[in-house]
């Protein structure tokens, strides 16, 4: 009923606006409790650092109408009867299809997210001003089975080596589960395919220092006890949850920007939607100076694609939903390949 509604008042940097908050006790995360109107104040708590990270980049909203075990659907472009604060950009999706895609400029347009039902923003690794040109080379470090949190860490450690010895500059973040994101600034001049295979480069100079402990077979199968390198995660139109964005899981986790110093640590169990705000106010945000300096070339890391290509080592496997790509191998499972 609309006598249930509260109106929060959001800074932002164009001023204060209000954001209707619809159904405020509606239950989100049924485990803890957690309610609708607490995860808009949370977006208010921590809106600045949101924006940071997540802001004039197109995104998509994962939403759910019923809290986070009911069913679930992205919105791209804005709905009918966004506000005035809430704006489009067009992108290319894959298909080629050209689409308006939701940016957000202000915390409030977060919290009217949260309005919506939204619980994880997946924002690109383009700028809304050049959808096509990456400025951030992104890399999924996902455990696999038989490995933990634990050997994310290690793998990360090691990938942020990697990186600096190509020239990047990593930071990395907790995914809100069970993995790692690193990321890294880019000089935005090359397009998601050349960006994935920059990440590629970066993924298989990684799994030669580590060959026991990470990998960067596409199948499951071939993976092993081993952490898995997502090159994929870099296609256009493949998002992660962005920094500071909670996770539909039982414990309203999210996904949190560390130090790497204190990364040994961490317990990613321990970031949720009920004590991201204080630590952000105890300890800052870890990720404020990302794109505050200069941003890297990729000219090193497409310099040892090429070489690896030269040593056979040439284009991986695509998402099933992609168009068949140049160079790709064939997308069949390898035992299934063996048996026909």
């Amino acid at each position: 009923m609309a006598s249930d509604a509260v109106v929060l008042t959001v800074p932002g940097p164009s001023g204060d606006q209000e954001v209707r908050i619809s159904s405020p006790s509606r239950i989100l995360w049924p485990s803890l409790g957690v309610t609708k109107l607490d995860l808009a104040n949370y977006l208010v708590d921590v809106g600045a650092a949101f924006v940071r990270a997540n802001g004039d980049r197109p995104v998509s909203l994962q939403r759910f109408p019923d809290g986070v075990d009911g069913e679930q659907f992205f919105s791209k472009n804005p709905p009918r009867g966004a506000p005035d604060y809430v704006r489009a950009v067009d992108v290319t999706y894959p298909s080629k299809r050209v689409h308006p895609q939701l940016v957000i400029d202000e915390p409030a347009a977060a919290v009217w997210g949260a309005q919506m039902n939204t619980v994880v923003f997946h924002p690109w690794a383009s700028r809304a001003s050049a959808p096509d040109f990456p400025d951030e080379l992104r890399i999924d470090l996902d455990p696999q089975p038989g490995t933990d949190f634990g050997d994310a860490i290690t793998a990360a450690l090691a990938l942020r080596t990697v990186l600096a010895d190509f020239g990047l500059t990593a930071f990395v973040k907790t995914s809100g589960n069970r993995g790692l994101h690193v990321f890294a600034p880019i000089e935005p001049s090359w397009e998601f395919l050349e960006v994935r295979h920059a990440v590629i480069a970066a993924a298989r100079e990684l799994e030669r220092r580590m060959p026991e402990q990470v990998t960067t077979h596409w199948w499951k199968e071939e993976r092993g006890e081993r952490i898995f390198v997502d090159f994929n995660q870099a296609n256009r139109d493949r998002t992660m949850a962005g920094a500071y964005s909670p996770r539909a899981l039982a414990g309203a986790t999210v996904s949190t920007p560390v130090s790497w110093e204190e990364l040994p640590g961490v317990d990613p169990a321990a970031f949720t939607v009920l004590t991201v705000p204080g630590r952000l106010k105890t300890t800052g945000d870890p990720w404020e100076g990302l794109h505050s300096g200069d941003a890297a070339p990729l000219d090193s890391l497409l310099a040892q694609w090429e070489t690896d290509v030269s040593n056979g080592l040439g284009e991986l496997p695509f998402p099933p939903d992609f168009p068949k790509m140049p160079g790709e191998p064939p997308r069949v499972q390898p035992s299934r390949a063996r048996k026909e």
